[in-house]
């Protein structure tokens, strides 16, 4: 099976949550937080750096240790102190961590005072008056966890980044499946929502491909939810639920449109169609019982009308009436954007050098670039103090008297102190074209 960037960062979230209950070494939490944050924050597969034979501790945050661990993540699937952890406190607890008021000095005494485990046994032992009786709780709080508990627990949604991966692997496996002619992802997915709760998928296939076949065998399947001969619904070992679609030809642009939603935007076009004696649906476009458009995405919005409207903007918040009236906003696309203003360089948690950078931006088509590594209070980053900070400028004017092709601007992703006082002082900021501010502890 695959490993992802995300199910290693999932393991030391986990790793750091678990330890968090324990009492364990500050220290020794926060590192396993920040990998985490280091591996979703990379744009390659850590498996494949491995591969490669890279050396992980240059990896911002990362030592010899974890980087042992995240080794023996990707040639087993997990890592032996997580599973020793695992044993001594039970991983529901985890979930009481993501309750409101509750953190881990909470959870503890809930766990070692009530042995409440679950949510399910939280909200008993608060409708019992159990809670309110253990110290740093009292009936308020316990009516707060009440109120929360009380309510429908939301589904689990990824963040996009961290879907991206996944849905990236299975599209690329279902695409080389014998037979298969079209994959692509509907949803919330191809709607390039903030966060998504599952994973739509069409395909398109000749008559006798395997793809339902080869769907349920994918390696990352933990569980097949259901199974049938044009719909297949997969729950991957992330926790991800995958429903495969295979679709006809004649109906395959009405499927994505449908699919790809959101449901007020459809349900707005069915209702469209109708004023026109039109019937949509999955299938197509009908007029009595004759189809009259389906193949395209494009043919099912011009038999009601229409042009094609972007998935980004299907949410029923007036793009229907712009379509309509040729006011369809123009969509920012990668080729429209002129520079970046917040990279890091090796000279702290980036991966490459000054000159390096400057040469990527150029290749982007990029006009300019800013330069905002972190600042001295973010250590284990090797934030830049003034003097670092002067040495970078001198670089970046010699780099920019070059001609390069893109203008460097000189910045800093500088910390906001506890105090609310910033990391560097102004007499040093004020030499900057750009100060990103950031918070990074004492939250």
């Amino acid at each position: 099976m695959s490993v992802h960037n995300a199910d290693i960062a999932a393991c030391f979230e986990e790793m750091a949550d678990l330890l968090d209950i324990e009492g364990a070494n500050p220290f020794r939490i926060r590192a396993y937080r920040n990998a985490a944050h280091t591996l979703l924050d990379l744009s390659q597969d850590v498996a494949v750096m491995i591969e490669k034979g890279e050396d992980l501790t240059a990896l911002p945050g990362i030592g010899a240790d974890l980087a042992e661990k995240i080794k023996e993540f990707v040639s087993t699937g997990t890592a032996a102190v997580l599973e020793e952890h695992r044993k001594t406190v039970p991983p529901t607890l985890r979930e009481l961590l993501r309750i409101p008021g509750l953190g881990p000095k909470r959870v503890h005494t809930l766990y070692h005072r009530l042995g409440i485990r679950t949510r399910d046994e939280l909200r008993q032992a608060a409708e019992d008056g159990r809670v309110r009786s253990l110290h740093g709780f009292g009936e308020t709080t316990e009516r707060h966890l009440l109120d929360h508990l009380r309510v429908r627990q939301k589904e689990t949604r990824f963040k996009l980044a961290v879907a991206a991966s996944y849905a990236e692997s299975i599209l690329a496996y279902l695409k080389q499946v014998p037979g298969v002619k079209r994959v692509v992802e509907a949803g919330s997915y191809r709607r390039s929502k903030d966060t998504i709760g599952d994973l739509d998928i069409l395909v398109t296939a000749s008559p006798g491909s395997p793809v339902m076949e080869r769907t349920v065998v994918y390696p990352e399947v933990r569980e097949i939810l259901a199974q049938g001969p044009t719909k297949t619904s997969l729950r991957l070992a992330s926790g991800l639920q995958v429903d495969v679609r295979v679709v006809p030809e004649d109906s395959y642009g009405a499927a994505l449109q449908y699919f790809t939603g959101s449901k007020a935007h459809s349900v707005a076009l069915r209702q469209l169609a109708q004023q026109l004696g039109l019937k949509l649906n999955e299938y197509g476009v009908f007029r009595g019982d004759r189809s009259v458009a389906g193949a395209t995405e494009e043919s099912v919005y011009a038999a009601v009308g229409l042009p094609w409207i972007p998935p980004e903007l299907r949410e029923n918040r007036g793009e229907i009436d712009a379509a309509r009236n040729g006011r369809l906003p123009t969509l920012v696309e990668r080729a429209d954007l002129k520079g970046d203003l917040h990279v890091h360089t090796h000279a702290t948690d980036g991966r490459n050098s000054l000159k390096e950078m400057a040469a990527a931006a150029q290749a982007h088509g990029f006009e300019y670039l800013a330069i905002t590594d972190h600042s001295r209070r973010l250590a284990m980053a090797k934030g830049l103090d003034p003097k670092r900070l002067l040495e970078q400028h001198d670089d970046i004017d010699r780099l920019n008297a070059t001609s390069i092709g893109v203008t460097l601007l000189k910045g800093l992703e500088v910390d906001i102190l506890e105090d609310g006082s910033l990391d560097l002082p102004d007499e040093d900021l004020s030499r900057l074209d750009l100060v990103v501010g950031a918070v990074h502890s004492h939250f």
